[in-house]
């Protein structure tokens, strides 16, 4: 599948969630001093983004 997750360390020891599409990095979230904390920010990101609102905040 092109599209996943993977778990990187930072440079500061923290772990983060990348969301990948083939070898290019979409989005990542904030470091977390766990591992299961950035697997619990995968999941929150899996439930909650299918029904998430889009806001255009761009003027032109």
């Amino acid at each position: 599948m092109a599209h996943r997750f993977e778990i990187r360390k930072n440079k500061a020891g923290e772990f983060v969630a990348y969301f990948c599409h083939n070898a290019e990095s979409i989005f990542w979230t904030e470091g977390y001093a766990s591992k299961a904390s950035a697997k619990n920010a995968i999941e929150s990101i899996l439930k909650n983004g299918p029904g998430a609102e889009v806001v255009d905040t761009t003027t032109a």
